[in-house]
């Protein structure tokens, strides 16, 4: 019984967990967009590779310096063999052969006798060495020691990349998702009035007020819409599971975005409306140009380094579990080794000479970056403030198409305007619709790239 009463209450506290799990998958997640950018920081799965890459360069730079300390090694060796070789020193005079008294030449070749043979090894042996080493000069691992700090910088302006390509790309998936919610919320208001229309133009069709083709003509203008609004839901429903994708989280995960349009719209004009201060030395990808430049300066004292010679000790230990008889070999030995590079008939005056050339490549290149990030700044800052004229233009002129429709809309009700009057009023109400939205994307997007533009780390 105790037993039963255990498994239930397992099986109880079991059903409680997965009820606990399932609900909080079912939470809706309230993101603004740094809330959003942040996220996708710590769980994109490009940022989360960018973070291993930073953790494996620690590891290869602690492997370059590792090169340098003592080494210790450990090997062991067994043999046997089937043939011992032996050693034979002939015949010897034994004197406790000779006889008391008088001895002949006869009692004296009697007494020689032939000596043992000496095995030369045994059959059976395990021979164990330890060998401590040790580096005392080498000038390529002194460039080496040098390049693990630039390595380190690389790895780490690498992620410092990633992390604001990673943050303008959710904010561009962020800002396509609220301008399909609003266009598709303003499309809906615009759907519901058409179909409204619609229904009064058939009673007054019924009756006698209008002709059949008014009637068509609303209905054409009806559908559009309707196709327009499904195509819009469509695309909010991708941009939402794009952003979850960007985000690193699961597809199903509920989420809702907290910030509004107006109020990105306004930060961008306070931060890019005065034009702001650009020090392309301060961003991340020239950084990343003059990393490579100081890499290719490296480069060249490796080359160069080659010309020194290299300095190293060691210290062995050897040890056998059988003794032969006769045994030369050494049971510890200290050593030191050294290189000289005297002649390679100018294999590295050449490799100097292309890597001197690298090198000259790297800083032209940094140059150019230079002068190419001042333009795309420029063009950026242009692009911005040129997409904000056009979205104050497009304000205006959906809010003139929009007072034109409706104008129009309460005309046909009266019996002074016509269906195809109406419905072009409609399409250029839409059209402007729009142009607004596509502005306010446009802005943002540019504001975007400001942001990671001017990104300092």
């Amino acid at each position: 019984m105790n037993q039963i009463r255990r498994y239930l209450l397992t099986l109880v506290i079991l059903g409680l967990c997965f009820k606990g799990i399932s609900q909080d998958s079912k939470e809706v997640l309230k993101l603004s967009l740094t809330e959003a950018q942040d996220f996708a920081l710590q769980n994109n799965r490009a940022m989360k590779n960018a973070k291993i890459d930073v953790l494996s360069a620690d590891k290869r730079i602690w492997e370059t310096i590792a090169m340098g300390l003592p080494q210790l090694g450990f090997s062991a060796n067994y043999q046997h063999q089937f043939v011992v070789p032996e050693l034979s020193f002939g015949s010897y005079l034994d004197p406790s052969s000779l006889p008391e008294g008088f001895i002949t030449n006869t009692d004296i070749m009697k007494a020689y006798k032939q000596s043992p043979k000496v095995p030369l090894g045994v059959p059976d042996n395990t021979t164990f060495d330890f060998t401590l080493s040790q580096l005392i000069f080498s000038g390529e691992y002194i460039v080496g020691l040098q390049a693990t700090r630039v390595f380190k910088e690389i790895s780490v302006n690498s992620l410092a990349k990633t992390e604001s390509s990673t943050k303008e790309t959710v904010a561009g998936t962020y800002h396509l998702y609220l301008v399909l919610c609003e266009s598709l919320r303003v499309l809906k208001a615009s759907l519901a009035s058409v179909d409204q229309t619609y229904k009064d133009a058939q009673k007054m069709n019924e009756q006698g007020f209008n002709e059949e083709t008014d009637v068509d003509q609303i209905k054409i203008s009806l559908s559009n819409l309707q196709r327009l609004v499904a195509s819009v839901e469509s695309q909010r429903e991708v941009s939402l599971k794009l952003l979850k994708y960007q985000l690193g989280m699961d597809i199903s995960q509920n989420v809702e975005l907290t910030d509004s349009l107006p109020a990105m719209i306004q930060q961008g004009n306070i931060q890019y409306l005065a034009a702001p201060v650009f020090d392309y030395e301060k961003s991340i990808d020239y950084k990343i140009v003059r990393n490579l430049e100081s890499s290719s300066a490296l480069f060249v004292r490796r080359e160069e380094s080659k010309y020194l010679p290299t300095v190293s000790a060691f210290y062995r230990r050897h040890e056998q579990t059988h003794q032969p008889s006769f045994n030369f070999a050494v049971k510890d030995l200290v050593g030191v080794g050294l290189n000289i590079p005297i002649f390679t008939s100018g294999t590295r005056t050449s490799r100097v000479s292309q890597a001197k050339f690298d090198l000259e490549k790297a800083r032209i290149n940094s140059e150019n970056a230079a002068q190419g990030l001042i333009l795309e700044f420029e063009t950026a800052l242009t692009t911005y403030q040129t997409a904000h004229g056009n979205f104050l233009t497009n304000s205006e002129s959906i809010l003139l198409s929009r007072k034109v429709y409706l104008k129009t809309l309460v005309k046909y009700k009266e019996g002074i305007s016509t269906s195809f009057e109406l419905a072009q009023n409609q399409s250029q109400f839409l059209a402007a619709e729009q142009a607004y939205y596509t502005s306010i994307l446009t802005l943002l997007n540019a504001k975007a790239k400001l942001d990671r533009i001017l990104t300092v780390k």
